[in-house]
């Protein structure tokens, strides 16, 4: 057994297109119902706004499969520390013996995250898209934007946050780190007004976004929603899409975004069966495309090899 830590991990696991194209394969397996993946194990910790995600998947003909340990405590920026935390453990597909501790401190799920949004813009997203609003000024918020550069050519990148000082701060990251302008907003509407693409980081409790934001031909990831108390979109957008789409529909019922439409009665994708039956969702320049991210033990699977196969190498 080998274990490794998280700057070991980091020098090899980039946001680049071979570890997109190692997250993509785990969803189009996903899709070809090759993946035995149990729901989430989740438990909420109230008096310290915590909770804890363990979640697991195995792909067919995979080598190893992944479990994933995932706290998440929303106070700990106050401490001075990261909201999330973690490790992965690897286990042998064939023999179950455990071959490797990922102890990534939540790295890989920071990565593996941001890839999950660039792939759904892969297939949702207009071609053309370069104008990218972000609702949300935290990790995810430059991961996102950083992951959509793998698969669309952005050039302006529009922020509101309900902090205004970190969408300021968030604003100096990215022309710093990414050199990318980026302009702050005083609502999401306004950030929202020419956008490409909208992506939801928050880990709002009521919706932060609304039908009457979005511009025709935008197409949006909500990737916040991923515990039954979370809540990014209002529900007219899951019902007004002309296209809505989401990693898993069992979670988005339990956790995600369509946990709060209940009686929705409309056609719902699944990311891996567009992804495996090569479907091209988006059918018009202004129709407007949704996909709600909870996210799979099939991603966390998909990087674990990915980045033990790497750090193998070294």
């Amino acid at each position: 057994m080998k274990i490794y830590n998280r700057q070991q991990i980091a020098e090899r696991v980039k946001l680049d297109p071979a570890a997109l194209e190692a997250v993509e394969a785990g969803f189009a397996a996903l899709g070809r119902d090759e993946v035995a993946m149990p729901p989430i194990l989740s438990m909420n910790i109230a008096e310290s706004n915590g909770e804890v995600d363990v979640k697991t998947a195995h792909i067919q003909g995979w080598p190893r499969f992944a479990v994933k340990i995932s706290p998440g405590f929303f106070d700990n920026p106050k401490l001075g520390l990261p909201s999330l935390n973690g490790l992965m453990l690897l286990f042998s597909a064939k023999t179950g013996l455990v071959e490797a501790v990922l102890f990534d401190e939540g790295y890989l799920t920071d990565i593996r995250t941001a890839l999950a949004g660039a792939i759904a813009a892969k297939h949702l997203a207009r071609e053309d898209a370069q104008r990218v609003a972000v609702i949300g000024a935290g990790l995810q918020a430059e991961l996102q934007v950083a992951a959509l550069r793998l698969v669309r050519d952005i050039r302006e990148v529009h922020v509101y946050a309900r902090d205004r000082a970190k969408a300021e701060a968030y604003a100096a990251l990215m022309q710093e780190h990414h050199g990318l302008t980026v302009t702050v907003h005083d609502s999401a509407a306004d950030a929202c007004a020419e956008a490409d693409i909208v992506v939801t980081t928050t880990p709002a409790r009521e919706p932060v976004l609304r039908w009457s934001d979005l511009p025709k031909g935008v197409h949006v990831t909500a990737m916040g929603s991923d515990n039954p108390h979370k809540n990014e979109l209002e529900a007219t957008i899951l019902a007004s899409a002309d296209v809505l789409v989401v990693d898993r529909l069992s979670q988005s019922r339990a956790l995600g975004e369509l946990h709060h439409a209940p009686a929705l009665q409309r056609e719902v994708f699944e990311l891996g069966s567009l992804i495996a039956e090569g479907r091209q969702a988006r059918s018009g320049a202004e129709q407007i495309t949704v996909c709600d991210l909870t996210g799979t033990g099939v991603q966390d699977t998909a990087i674990a090899n990915y980045a033990a196969r790497l750090l193998e190498e070294a």
